[in-house]
C-alpha cells in the first residue's frame, strides 16, 4: 500500500501484530479510486481485550471489502508464508474473491525461482487469482491494480483526489513513534506499549511541537524504555523525530514521556480513550 500510494501510510516491522488499528489508504488516478484497508492480523485465541478489539477490526474491514488481498513472502517456506490462522481468514472472507500477491520477489536469488512458488499457491483452491510483486522494486504493482479492478464495483469516488487516508497527522505521528519502539525493542516491550499523542501544534514559525506519552503496563518496562539517565528514551526520540519530520516534511520538537498504566490492554475505558473501537 505504501508503494502504491508513494507515501508511508502503514508502519512496518518484522514483528507480528505491528498493525493494531485499520489504516485506510486511498489510491486515486484520473480514471479511478481504490480504497485499501490495511488490517491487524488475526489471532484465533485472543488473550487480551486489545486482541479481541483487533479481531473485530478485521471483521469490520472484511465486511466492508469487495475483494480480499493476501500477501505472502516469496522467500519464506510455504509452511511459514501463510499464518496458521489462515482458516480463520477464509471463514471471515466468506465467498468474497481472494487475490494472492506473492511479495518480496526481489529477495529471491534468481528470478525463475518464483515459478515453483506460484505453482504451489496456484494449486490451492482458496485463491481467485495470484501474481508475483515486489513493493521495493515496484514490480508488477500496475498489474496488481489491474487485477483488483476486475472485482470492484463501479461507484463514484468517496474521497478527494489528493487525499491519501482518512487518518490525520496526529494519528500517523503516534504510529511512527510506535514503529520505532517495535524495531528497537524485543520480547514483551513492543506489545505492552501504546503511544498517546497529547499535543500536536503546527506553528507559523519554527518547529512544530509534538508531545507524546508512551504507555506501558509495568514499572519495569518503564525503566527499560527510559534507560540509564534517559539514554534509551533519547534514542527512541531521535529516531522517531527523524521519521516524523520525513513524514510531515517539516521540522518538529518532539517531547516524550513514559507512563505506567497497569494492564491497559484489558481495560475498556483505556482502550476507548486510546482510539480503539470496542
Amino acid at each position: 500500500m505504501n508503494a502504491l500510494l508513494g507515501a508511508k501510510i502503514s508502519i512496518i516491522s518484522r514483528k507480528p501484530q505491528t498493525t493494531r488499528k485499520r489504516v485506510l489508504g486511498i489510491y486515486t488516478t484520473p480514471n479511478e479510486q481504490i480504497v485499501f484497508l490495511d488490517t491487524p492480523g488475526i489471532m484465533p485465541r485472543p488473550s487480551t481485550l486489545l486482541h479481541k478489539t483487533m479481531l473485530e477490526e478485521v471483521k469490520r474491514s472484511f465486511a466492508d471489502a469487495d475483494v480480499i488481498l493476501v500477501l505472502v513472502e516469496a522467500n519464506l517456506p510455504y509452511a511459514k508464508a501463510l499464518p496458521d490462522t489462515w482458516a480463520a481468514y477464509k471463514k471471515i472472507a466468506g465467498d468474497k474473491p481472494i487475490v494472492l500477491a506473492v511479495s518480496k520477489t526481489d529477495l529471491l536469488p534468481r528470478r525463475n525461482e518464483v515459478l515453483p512458488v506460484l505453482q504451489h499457491y496456484g494449486n490451492q483452491p482458496d485463491f481467485t487469482e495470484l501474481l508475483p510483486i515486489s513493493a521495493t522494486k515496484k514490480f508488477n504493482l500496475d498489474e496488481l491494480v489491474k487485477t483488483l479492478r476486475k472485482y470492484l464495483p463501479a461507484k463514484a469516488a468517496f474521497f478527494e483526489e489528493d487525499q491519501l487516508s482518512d487518518r490525520n497527522d496526529r494519528f500517523f505521528v503516534g504510529e511512527l513513534i510506535r514503529e520505532v519502539i517495535f524495531t528497537q525493542y524485543k520480547e514483551e516491550i513492543p506489545y505492552s506499549t501504546e503511544v498517546d499523542v497529547l499535543e500536536f501544534k503546527e506553528r507559523e514559525e519554527g518547529k512544530w511541537y509534538v508531545s507524546a506519552e508512551i504507555i506501558v503496563e509495568r514499572d519495569g518496562q518503564k525503566s527499560i524504555l527510559i534507560g540509564k539517565d534517559g539514554a534509551a528514551l533519547k534514542i527512541v526520540g531521535e529516531r522517531a523525530r527523524f521519521e516524523i519530520e520525513r513524514f510531515l516534511e517539516h521540522p518538529v520538537f518532539l517531547e516524550l514521556h513514559v507512563k505506567t498504566r497497569a494492564d491497559w490492554r484489558n481495560k475498556k475505558a483505556t482502550l476507548t480513550e486510546l482510539g480503539y473501537q470496542l
